[in-house]
């Protein structure tokens, strides 16, 4: 068995952790489980590994779960909860309805981690390792997680309806969400770049195809290659609303910066993506990142760990919840 963690991947480890502040939030600790649950990582790596073994696509899904939960209320795991008598869970809200997936992955590696090391390690703890090696394991470079977080005893359905970006909106508003979590633009546009892998299902593009804004023809923006091969994908029917198609059609399963080369030519799948160029700041950084890979991998990883730290709990807020998918 091997998780292809090379050597080139420990040294960019360690090349990323120069280029990260060590700014630490609350009580949160690169060590924190060292010694009550070393087992920690391996089980980690390996649960992702056997997940990716059967579906390559959850590698994409088990990023964005770890988005949506921090972008709703902060990184303490809300999305990963069931309704309960108290609330309407997220699993629900309009952008993660027959989306957001991996909770089983999620639920396999809680287990595995309970019986190692029984009420240690928190749900969201869990999320943000299986992100980052969900990156790794398709190609990408890691860097340091922060651990350390408490699982939430809330969730709101209405919060993520309000909170969590939509590939329709301009591109000032998904700014501004971002804005309202302690994201700037660079991490609008870096963040961004995780559409390198996943798909995404027609009905999140398909008005770029046929009807753009209510205009009656195709997005003008987008290749005209690529609109004749989406159509073929998608025609414009119902029918074809949940039809998939990868987010980066030349490598769709790779962590790379392949994203960024589709942007610069007019091959972006989603509104948002594209809408990127259409500003000369996020424009320079597109065009930044297509060039050279590894900005993309430091920035990436300086990112996620921005996004992994929002909103969290410490200490004695929230708990450690038995099973991610409810309270204890």
């Amino acid at each position: 068995m091997s998780f292809k963690l090379s050597h080139c991947f420990t040294v960019s480890l360690f090349s990323l952790t120069l280029f990260l502040s060590p700014i630490t939030y609350g009580q949160l600790d690169y060590y924190f489980y060292d010694r009550t649950c070393p087992r920690l990582p391996m089980i980690v790596k390996f649960g992702v590994w056997a997940a990716l073994k059967n579906d390559t696509r959850m590698a994409a899904s088990l990023l964005r779960l770890h988005f949506h939960d921090c972008f709703v209320n902060g990184c303490d795991g809300s999305v990963l909860l069931d309704d309960m008598k108290d609330f309407k869970g997220e699993k629900n809200a309009l952008p993660n309805r027959n989306s957001v997936r991996g909770f089983e992955v999620i639920d396999t590696i809680k287990e595995e981690v309970g019986r190692a090391c029984p009420a240690t390690v928190s749900c969201v703890d869990i999320l943000t390792l299986v992100a980052r090696e969900a990156v790794v394991q398709s190609g990408g470079f890691p860097w340091p997680v922060l651990l350390g977080r408490r699982d939430g005893l809330m969730a709101s359905e209405k919060a993520a309806n309000e909170q969590l970006p939509s590939p329709l909106e301009p591109l000032e508003n998904i700014t501004a969400k971002f804005a309202s979590n302690g994201l700037d633009l660079k991490d609008v546009v870096v963040l961004s770049g995780a559409h390198t892998i996943g798909f995404a299902q027609c009905f999140t593009f398909k008005r770029r195809l046929f009807d753009f804004k209510g205009s009656g023809n195709p997005d003008p923006t987008l290749d005209s290659s690529l609109l004749s091969s989406l159509r073929s994908t998608c025609p414009n029917t119902d029918s074809s609303d949940s039809k998939l198609s990868p987010l980066d059609s030349a490598t769709s399963s790779t962590f790379d910066n392949a994203y960024y080369k589709n942007l610069v030519t007019n091959s972006g799948l989603l509104e948002s993506d594209q809408a990127l160029m259409g500003d000369p700041r996020s424009a320079g950084l597109v065009s930044s990142y297509s060039k050279y890979p590894f900005l993309f991998s430091k920035d990436f990883g300086e990112s996620m760990a921005k996004l992994g730290n929002i909103g969290v709990l410490t200490g004695q807020v929230g708990q450690i919840r038995k099973k991610c998918g409810s309270v204890n």
